[in-house]
């Protein structure tokens, strides 16, 4: 379950081509190229006022069903926020035919997925499963929308409260700025308009909310005339609509709910805030003006000036901040209008140490720039061209599309406004751009905030005043009624038997696509897959070695081989490069991983070529750029200081450096350390660059509607001119068996949750036991329905998600079970951890393991409908040198795994007694009862997992 602000309507391209069908209705947009893309649906609907909207794509054995409902926050009202996203939680938990937790349980038996979300304007759920569990996904669905309210028990209310509240705690109070949201919307919106709260709710509000409470908030809102469903995948259309009717049908309307007019908003001055943040390494300054609601003339203009504003080298406010002034590494500045109002957000967090006055004065400047210079035509040109290839990634999918579906139906009433929505980016012109930024920006009162590291109160922006933050206290839960958990529910009367669930017929037949290979004669092996459902492709090409290569004196070479490299080349500046790639509506991003460097590209099928080009220019014509490299080192450099701040990557920075020791690379992150990164100049980029980028090294993986000897002809430069070299990847010792339990506590003062990492080094994935122990692991925490998230979460309410998982490349990975948890449930939760892992060794239920046969076979179903997944299995194909079928193999395995098989494997594997314990959490509070619970050591340690005295520690 997510909280998030899910933009309605996906963005699509002006210059773009479309047919959309609507109700028998067919609307187009002139194509540039001569086969339009086709979305089709059908719309009805139901007596109870529920929408329907159908959507066939059978190129996959899958459907999606996604059900919004027109309630988000802005349903909410003062003294009563987080409903919405509370009764997002308390729609997973069980209904009056489907028992408490099963709801997870019974899509993932089937091979699917769900999950559902809340933002400010709505409520979504959705699920995906193979096209035989459709009828199961009809009985679920719609027995939380017409069958759930006597389930709302007081005990499962508060445990979701709890739940709701850990993830508060996650997202917001154990997160740097974390509040900027909160103090923003308090004083951009008035007192008693809907966007004045959070989605998440006010903490008094949701500790005090009562299940009385939430049963009308329910009734008023859940009903199906507030709702629209979208049917999307492999169905026959007579066969849905029979089950809708039947599930769905006999539900009774609830009260009727009145559309919401805009309420735009004005500020009559501008105010500016500040807030000592207590994990936050460096200051952050955010602008924000008042603007207007979403699908207006004006709103289209104003995304296209944040992107103006911001985005690229070109942009006004990267000039000055980042490349004249070196204040800050990343500028920010983007519109969001919502179905209400609107506003504009400029955000930069700057170097550390730099006082955000002078962020200030760089945002006048570039706007003195801006008002200057004005917008070019090309500007327009490029920020519209990758908006094209947005619109097919964003409906390569049968989600994606249903999400489309339902957004535009719910926000304007008809699905296919999206043939309106292009039509409306296309038309937005320099003009207009420049007149939104004279409207409602230009010498407007605006929020400012300045959110600054604790103890660092003089880099606030001048006459700013102290924000109101509500800081969390902790406490424990709430003592439930035992006698009142065990209440029977009463069922509401149906026309038929809810209570037990549709048979599900035979599952999809495995069906892998077809790959085709070629090695080229300068080595590099390529691998494809034909995919035409979109006129788009995408590409990776792998280079072996990244973080393995890099020098232990030096670390971080390798990361910003990959970042340099995209700064230019030897014939364009890193303007030019970047204007290229955008023009041609194209992505190009290269990244570095522990074991090798990656380039991963994006483009329109016939920008492929072009596209292609410029990898091979990007590639062997680097620009070494000196003024680059220093604004790379600066920008690495914060991001390096400000993990500090960020208790996960504490805890995985401390894990990795305990397991693997100081003498192997993986004890050192990918991005190096402050002081290595400091010390690496332009000849250690171009040593590493000479010794080891090679295609004797590389493979190039493609997906798309493409054939191979298109690809191969693409190529030809890259084949003809990248010549082939030795390149040693270096092996490093790997630390010999744990022998004890250990814990290592980091101190967080005032931690409102402790992040907990237990584990050890484990086997490679190229392991024969490997797949076998990822199967072993899945009902101990690989899923939602996993042991330890029922426990911690479901059961407890401590944590927010628990999981424990296998990872491993061409070296031993690790075994890691990790979680985040309530600060004062911390050693318990550690204990329920040990527990489990230990009486996991004693095996699970036959049920349990038909639980993980069913979901790991049938979800194959789901395994090769986007470009993305059939990507990355072709790069798991080469990297470890797979046959072409190993998921065959692979669910051979899962097939034939018996309980004692299972129960074999996690005794091998799982150890508790020779762990690493990780705990990042507030010290003062929680460290002493670790001296007590039986660990063979326990030790205080630095954010670099140094020992420390712990009498270092506040008193």
């Amino acid at each position: 379950m997510f909280s998030t602000s899910l933009k309605t309507g996906i963005l699509a391209l002006g210059m773009l081509s479309l047919v959309v069908i609507s109700c028998k209705n067919t609307q187009s947009v002139i194509s540039s190229e001569k086969t339009p893309l086709s979305v089709d649906f059908e719309k009805y609907q139901l007596d109870n006022g529920l929408q329907v909207i159908l959507h066939q794509d059978k190129s996959d054995p899958i459907i999606a069903l996604a059900i919004q409902y027109g309630v988000g926050s802005n349903r909410e009202v003062t003294g009563r926020t987080g409903f919405a996203h509370l009764f997002e939680h308390m729609l997973f938990q069980e209904s009056e035919n489907v028992p408490q937790d099963q709801f997870f349980k019974i899509i993932q038996d089937a091979g699917g997925t769900l999950n559902g979300g809340t933002w400010k304007d709505g409520t979504v759920y959705y699920e995906v499963v193979p096209k035989n569990a459709m009828e199961t996904v009809m009985w679920l669905e719609s027995d939380r929308m017409g069958f759930l309210i006597n389930t709302v028990t007081q005990a499962a209310f508060a445990n979701q409260q709890e739940v709701v509240q850990n993830e508060k705690r996650q997202r917001v109070d154990n997160n740097p700025y974390g509040h900027t949201g909160y103090v923003i919307d308090k004083n951009i919106y008035p007192e008693g308009h809907p966007y004045n709260w959070q989605v998440i709710g006010e903490l008094e509000d949701l500790q005090n909310a009562t299940v009385e409470d939430v049963k009308e908030f329910y009734d008023r809102f859940y009903g199906p005339n507030n709702a629209t469903l979208v049917l999307a995948g492999d169905f026959e259309t007579a066969d849905a609509k029979k089950m809708i009717e039947k599930y769905f049908g006999e539900i009774k309307r609830r009260q009727e709910v009145k559309p919401l007019t805009p309420q735009r908003v004005t500020l009559s001055e501008t105010k500016r805030l500040y807030h000592e943040d207590n994990f936050a390494t460096a200051p952050q300054l955010t602008m924000v003006w008042p603007t207007l609601e979403q699908y207006t003339d004006d709103a289209y203009a104003l995304d296209v000036l944040g992107e103006i504003l911001s985005k690229g080298k070109k942009a006004p406010l990267y000039k000055v901040l980042v490349k004249e002034k070196d204040l800050t590494s990343n500028t920010r500045a983007y519109n969001s209008s919502k179905e209400l109002a609107g506003d504009f957000r400029i955000s930069i967090t700057a170097n550390n140490g730099v006082d955000l006055d002078a962020i200030e004065a760089g945002i006048t400047e570039a706007f003195a720039r801006f008002e200057k210079d004005g917008v070019s035509d090309r500007d327009i040109e490029r920020v519209k061209a990758g908006l094209e290839t947005q619109f097919y990634n964003g409906i390569s999918s049968v989600l994606g599309k249903s999400f489309q579906l339902a957004s535009y139906n719910v926000f304007t009433g008809d699905p296919g406004y999206i043939t309106k929505d292009i039509e409306n980016i296309k038309k937005v012109s320099k003009e207009d751009v420049m007149r939104v930024y004279n409207k409602y920006i230009k010498g407007k009162s605006y929020v400012m905030t300045s959110f600054v590291p604790k103890g660092q109160i003089e880099l606030i922006a001048e006459n700013s005043e102290k924000a109101k933050v509500v800081e969390e206290e902790i406490t424990e839960n709430v003592d439930l009624d035992e006698a009142e958990e065990v209440t029977e529910i009463v069922k509401t009367p149906s026309n038929f038997d809810r209570s037990t669930p549709p048979v599900v017929g035979d599952s999809p037949e495995l069906s892998i696509p077809e790959i085709w290979t070629k090695t080229l004669d300068n080595g590099m092996k390529v691998s494809g897959i034909h995919q035409d459902k979109i006129p788009v492709a995408t590409f990776s090409l792998v280079i072996e070695g990244g973080h393995l290569l890099d020098n232990m004196q030096k670390n971080g070479v390798a990361n910003l081989m990959s970042d340099i490299l995209m700064e230019g080349t030897a014939n364009k500046t890193p303007e030019e490069l970047e204007e290229e790639i955008e023009l041609l509506g194209a992505s190009i991003n290269m990244y570095t991983t522990r074991e090798s460097i990656v380039i991963r590209g994006n483009t329109l099928t016939r920008n492929l070529q072009k596209t292609l080009d410029l990898v091979t220019e990007i590639l062997l014509e680097p620009r070494w750029d000196e003024e680059e490299l220093t604004r790379l080192k600066t920008k690495t450099i914060n991001q390096i200081e400000r993990s500090d701040a960020n208790p996960n990557a504490v805890a995985n920075r401390v894990y990795n450096r305990i397991l693997y020791g100081d003498d192997h690379i993986f004890s050192y992150p990918t991005s190096g350390t402050a002081e290595s990164v400091k010390s690496i100049t332009m000849q250690d980029l171009k040593n590493f660059y000479n010794s080891n980028f090679s295609p004797s090294v590389s493979t190039f993986q493609i997906v798309g509607k493409i054939d191979k000897d298109e690809v191969i002809k693409d190529l030809r430069t890259l084949e003809e001119r990248w010549k082939a070299k030795n390149v040693t990847i270096p092996e490093f010792p790997i630390p010999s068996s744990r022998d004890k339990s250990s814990l290592y506590f980091v101190d967080i003062p005032n931690a409102k949750q402790s992040v907990i990492n237990i584990g050890y080094i484990s086997i490679p994935r190229t392991d024969k036991d490997f797949y076998p122990v990822e199967v072993m692991n899945y009902k101990l925490g690989g899923s939602f329905s996993g042991n330890v998230n029922l426990i911690l979460r479901e059961e407890k309410g401590y944590t927010y998600g628990a999981r424990t998982s296998f990872s491993g490349s061409k070296l031993p990975g690790t075994f890691t079970a990790s979680s985040s948890v309530r600060t004062n449930t911390t050693g318990e939760s550690v204990k329920i951890f040990r527990d489990e892992i230990t009486n996991y060794k004693n095996g699970i239920s036959a049920e349990d393991l038909e639980f993980t046969k069913n979901a790991l076979i049938k979800s194959n179903a789901r395994r090769f409908e986007t470009q993305a997944s059939l990507l990355g299995m072709l790069q798991q194909i080469n990297q470890y040198d797979l046959p072409d079928n190993y998921i065959e193999n692979e669910e051979k395995i899962v097939r034939n795994m018996n309980l004692q098989e299972h129960k074999v494997l996690a005794n091998k594997y799982l150890d508790a007694s020779k762990m690493a314990y990780v705990i990042v959490g507030d010290a003062e509070t929680q460290y002493e009862q670790f001296k007590d619970m039986g660990f063979d050591e326990v030790k205080l340690v630095d954010k670099n997992g140094d020992e420390v005295n712990p009498e270092n520690l506040k008193k």
